[in-house]
Order: structure tokens, then sequence, then C-alpha cells
């Protein structure tokens, strides 16, 4: 077995793609390989900012040698009548090598064909990797690609030198004016070589030792978190790690060397979110934190060199970053000087979204909708009468920020320095959280709001941006989403579950789509309302598969009903523990049947089901005991509903089986008896009613 390696010299590659080229080269060869018979131990990939390496451990130095069968033409049309090769069987023989001896016949299913058996595979690996290397290199995906030197070829930046060796052998490919051979360069100050690679084990000794490269970024990552921790340590505090940041400085260095800086005192006036966010955007370092959380006047950079002078650089650092926080400092202290309402004004002229008003129009549309939540949750959530217009000021209040100097500096900051403002101007904890917290769950993996105002706000901005897109008929299609549409209903429904509320999707539609005045609709309210709920549904539907759930059982729980949305999980907890049950399959079978009845012969009944019986009709022993049942259990089951106990609700319904089943073994539904029948069908309907709530069980394939 051998080892083999390929690497890929680039100019400087974004930080953003390293990472991604890495998987992507690793995934290619594993098929490329697979594909040509090739046997290998395992394949690693590596990714710096000037190179993209794949290390092939325990390759086969040949292929495996395999026998094929390969079918031809149909016999009737390979032969003639006199038994002899037509053009087409002679063909076919001269494309697969062979001679008529090696013919024979084939029996298929679809009838006989020529067929020849052939040994593939047992070539050398030497001679298949160049073209293995080149279609990996080729076929490579970025985000844009270039290029360069007048060439055909196109990459995400320009290749400047390509390595490859099979043990001591070079795997010779060219891709436009480069060709592969044993020579690598290293990190461009500290070991630029060019350095020559007699064997492909001695390839990452060298990389390391001399290249002064760090190939795997893993460990240049634990480096910098390491030496990071080290040096925080040595002041008394911590570093504020951002894993997005840290994923990010660790693929823009292939020699990581952090050092910590200062900043003045005098910055730490300014809010803490903002001199993390300066830090962190414009010169990728990390902020220093005491025992208490409050920032010390440090921070962590990392450089990609060793200094000579390490006071000097550290120097150079704190000047440039000194320029950043100035630029912050001076933002706060004007917003500072600033009232809400100036803000407000200038909403005004601050356009939302085409036809759909001002940001000033939002705001009194968040206004009314905040306001109105809360009054519908008051009494659950206990949201006391005089806070309820805190609840509706937050609204009111929500996009005022975006028209700050800070936030038009550093735009993430959005909603989170209005609560800081907020908090300041002594808006109260309610107003203060709700803006500071509006924004989330910014995506999937993002908490949602702690606050129930920032839960209820972030819902309203949310539930006003999906009305009013649905209602111009901006719907997302495929890939392209760029209103973020499935997000806003994603976060909903996230909040809805995190925060146990009782909130109606239908209910908060109609109230988002009540809040708009004046707006030239493409689509009328009842036709945006559906469609946004099946949108609601499809993405309640991908989120709980996602979880685990059996899409069956997920079909299930939303077809009985999605619009409140903490029900449905635990509707859905509760089935998928039923489904789990040795009787489930019968028991689906057995409400199935009652379902369809109900579905196949309701339009036939001669006038509307409606699941009222009359006790006096029932003749047979077993509908009067499936409706004595039904009776009798009517009040437990709307208790437990009522206590949401789902899962009782379902033992219940595993209970209520057997005499279900004897009801059909035992009496003729469509009996002659119009008045009799329509009884029966009544009773029935009683009994799809209640299995309705639970779940759709005809959504349930068994």
């Amino acid at each position: 077995m051998a080892e083999f390696i390929l690497e890929i010299g680039i100019e400087e590659m974004p930080a953003r793609f390293v990472p991604k080229l890495a998987e992507e080269l690793a995934a290619r060869f594993e098929n490329l390989l697979a594909e040509a018979m090739i046997d290998f131990d395992c394949v690693d990939t590596y990714a710096t900012p000037r190179r993209l390496t794949a290390h092939v451990a325990g390759l086969g130095l040949e292929q495996r040698s395999e026998q094929e069968t390969v079918t031809g033409p149909p016999v009737r049309i390979a032969y003639d009548a006199e038994g002899n090769l037509t053009k087409a069987g002679q063909g076919f023989a001269k494309t697969q090598g062979v001679d008529e001896a090696d013919l024979f016949t084939q029996k298929t299913e679809k009838g006989e064909y020529l067929a020849v058996t052939k040994n593939v595979g047992g070539g050398k690996s030497l001679d298949i990797l160049p073209g293995i290397c080149v279609h990996a290199v080729e076929a490579m995906t970025f985000p844009k690609k270039m290029h360069w030197g007048g060439y055909d070829f196109a990459f995400g930046r320009p290749i400047r030198w390509l390595l490859a060796l099979l043990d001591d052998a070079v795997v010779k490919f060219s891709i436009e004016n480069l060709t592969a051979g044993r020579v690598s360069h290293g990190h461009r100050v500290m070991g630029a070589g060019p350095w020559t690679i007699a064997h492909a084990s001695e390839y990452f000794e060298t990389m390391e030792t001399k290249a002064k490269v760090i190939l795997d970024p893993k460990r240049r990552k634990e480096i910098v978190v390491a030496e990071g921790n080290r040096l925080a340590a040595e002041v008394g505090g911590s570093i504020v790690w951002k894993e997005s940041l840290l994923d990010e400085v660790a693929n823009l260095v292939e020699w990581p060397v952090p050092i910590l800086g200062n900043i003045d005192s005098m910055y730490l006036e300014v809010p803490r979110e903002a001199l993390l966010t300066s830090m962190q955007s414009h010169q990728k370092s990390f902020g220093v934190q005491g025992a208490n959380g409050e920032l010390l006047p440090h921070f962590l950079t990392t450089l990609n060199i060793v200094p000579q002078d390490e006071a000097l650089v550290r120097k150079g650092w704190e000047r440039v970053l000194k320029a950043r926080l100035e630029d912050a400092r001076f933002f706060w202290e004007a917003d500072c000087r600033v009232e809400f309402q100036a803000w407000l004004d200038k909403l005004e002229n601050v356009v939302f979204l085409g036809p759909l008003g001002s940001m000033g129009d939002k705001g009194r549309r968040l206004e009314k909708l905040c306001g109105s939540l809360a009054r519908n949750l008051a009494d659950a959530k206990e949201i006391l009468p005089g806070e309820l217009e805190a609840y509706a000021q937050s609204g009111r209040l929500a996009k005022a920020d975006l028209v700050s100097e800070m936030v038009k500096e550093f735009d993430s900051l959005q909603g989170v320095m209005g609560g800081i403002y907020a908090r300041r101007a002594d808006k109260g904890e309610i107003v203060s959280s709700a803006l500071y917290e509006q924004y989330l769950p910014a995506g999937p993996e993002t908490p949602v709001p702690s606050s129930l105002s920032g839960a209820l706000l972030s819902m309203a901005d949310k539930a006003d941006t999906l009305v009013g897109c649905f209602g111009l008929g901006k719907v997302p299609t495929g890939a392209n989403d760029p209103f973020a549409l499935r997000r806003c209903a994603l976060g909903i429904c996230r909040i809805i579950m995190d925060h146990g509320l009782d909130v109606n999707l239908g209910e908060l539609v109609t109230f988002a789509r009540q809040a708009y005045s004046e707006v030239r609709w493409k689509f009328d309210e009842d036709t945006s309302k559906a469609k946004l709920l099946e949108f609601f549904a499809n993405r309640l539907r991908a989120l709980f598969s996602g979880k685990g759930y059996e899409t069956k059982v997920v079909d299930a729980a939303i077809g009985a009903g999605f619009e409140n949305v903490r029900i449905l999980e635990k509707r859905l907890k509760a089935l998928a523990e039923f489904s789990q049950k040795d009787d489930f399959e019968q028991a689906v079978l057995t409400f199935k049947r009652a379902a369809n009845i109900i579905r196949k012969q309701g339009d036939e009944a001669g006038q509307e089901l409606t699941g009222n019986y009359d006790l006096e009709q029932l003749e047979d022993e077993q509908e009067k005991v499936l409706a004595s049942t039904l009776e009798q259990t009517g009040t437990a089951f709307e208790d437990l509903w009522a206590a949401d106990d789902f899962s009782g609700l379902f033992r219940m319904l595993g209970e209520l089986r057997p005499f279900v089943d004897a009801f059909f073994d035992n009496v003729m539904v469509m009996c002659d008896d119009k008045a009799l029948r329509l009884n029966r069908l009544n009773l029935l309907k009683a009994l799809v009613n209640r299995l309705g709530r639970l779940a759709d069980f005809n959504a349930l394939q068994v």
C-alpha cells in the first residue's frame, strides 16, 4: 500500500472559502478513487489560505481486477436466420474487443441478449491518478471563479504550483501552464522555499519544520485558543470568544501567533456590544473580559508570522484599532444626544418595502400587533394592565435605531443598540428587552428571545413582513428567498413553542393584515392567508422532520391542525410515542376505516353529518355500547385536552378501539333504513370528530 499527496498552491483564498474546499476535495477524491476501483484506507484533506492538500493513506498500487458482464443487442437482432452474427452482433463484439467465440446468450426478464464477460481493472494507480487529479481540480466549486494570465481555466484564485507524489514517484499531470512535480512553497516570509519533497511521507514534516505551515485548520484554531487563554489569564481576564470569528481567523493564517494588545480605558464607556463589534468586524480581534463580565482594556489579535519586534507590531495594531474605537465612541456620544422621537421622524423617509410604506408605517403596525398579542396573552402570561402600554410602545420604537449613527456603521447591531438606547432613556425593561431581542432567532441555530416582550415583538415583526410579502405575491420559490421569509416563519414557530404561547397562526396572520392600510395588494386577504398558512405548515413539517420524527407521523399531526403550534408540538410528541406501541398499526386501520366511511358516504347521506345522533334510534347492542362509551369518555377527553395530556388522550383511543372494532364487526352502517343509516353515520362522525382533533389517521400509511 502506498501514500499519495496532492497539493494545490494558490494565491490567498478568502477565509470563508477555505473549510468548504477541504470538505469538497475529500469527497471528490473518495468518489473518484472508488469509481476507478483503487482501494485506499482514508482520504484526509487540509486547507490554508495558500494551499489545498489531499492525503490518501493506504492507496493500492493497482486497480482491483473484476469480471464484468456486458449485455448487447437482443439475440433476435444479433443473429440472422442462419445463426450468423449480423452487423449489430459484429459491432458489439468489435466494441468490446472480443472474438465471436467469447460471446454468449444471457436470459433476462426482457428476453435473450448477446453478452460477453470481460476482465476489467488491474491498471497501475500511477497511470490512473493523473486523470483523477485533473478531474478533482477542475471540478472544484466556488461562489466566484476567476481567470488569470489569459488562460481558459478558472479557479477561486490563481494556481501557482502543483505537487503530486505517489510515494517517491511524481504523478504527472498538467493544468494550463503548470505541471505537477515534487516542489512546494511555504510561508511567504518564514519558510518561502522552494522545498523539494523526495517522498510523500516527508511532506507533513517538511511543511511544518521547514516551510512553517500548519496544514490542519483544527490545530491552528487550537493554537489560537490555547495561547489566547494563556495571555488573557496573565492580565486577569478571559477571551470573549466568538466561534465564527475564531474559524475565520484560523483560516486567515498559516502560522498563527496570537498577541495581546491594549486599548485606552476611556473607550470602555462605549457599550460592550459596540466595542466587540468594532474589534471583531474591522480588525478580526477578540475582546478580553474580567470575572464580572465587563470588558478589560485589552484585545487579542492573531498574526501570521513570528515578529522580530513584537512590541512594535503590537503598537501598530493598537494604533489601527484605536481609530476604529474612536469612531465607535463618536457614534455613541452622538446618538446619546438624540431623542427617540427624532429617530421616529426620520423613519418616515426610510422605505420598508415598496408598496408597504415606510419604516415609520411599520412601527405603527408593530405597535398595534404587539398591543393585540399582549392583551390576548395577558391572563396566561400574567401581564399586568399597566404593562400593556409598554408592550405596544416596544413595537412603535422597534425600528428607531436603524437611523442611529452606530447602526449606520455597524448594521449587525440593529435592535441591540435600540435596546441599549431605550434602557439609557429609561423606557423600562419591557421596552428595552423587546428592542434588544427583536431580531432573534436569526437562524435555526440561534436562540429565541428570552423575554416575553422580545418574543412578542419578534413575532409581530416577522408576521408583518410575511403578510406584506405574501400579499404582494413575493413568495419564496426554490432556493430563492430574498426576504428570508422561511426564517421568519420558522422563527415565529420556535418562539411559540419555546415560550409556550397560545397564539393561533391564523389569527396572527389576520391581525397583521388588518394592521395594514392603503396597500394595493396582489392577492385578496383570504387567498394570501391560505398561501401563508400552507407555507407555515411546510416550515413546521421540515422543522419536525429535522428533529427526527417520522414523516408520516408529522403529516398526521399537522393534518389534524397546526395553527396552534404549542398544541401541535405536544400532540406530535404523544403521537410519536403512540406509534411505537405494538397495536399501533391495528389501531390506525380501525380509525382509518371510520374516517374513510365518513369521507366516502358523507356526501351521499342526503344531509350534512353533524355528529349529533339519537340514542333512541340505536338498535344493535354494539352501537349502543359504542355510543355509551363516547358519552362516558367525553368529559374525560375534554379534561385531558385542557390539561395538555395528549399521551392520556391516545391511551384513551387505545381503550376505545375494541368498541369500535365490535361496532364494525356486528353493525351494518349502510343499511336500507335511511333514518337508521343516517343516525349510524352521525355516530361515526362523532367518533371521527374526536379522532380528528388528535391526528389525521388517513396520513398514517401502515
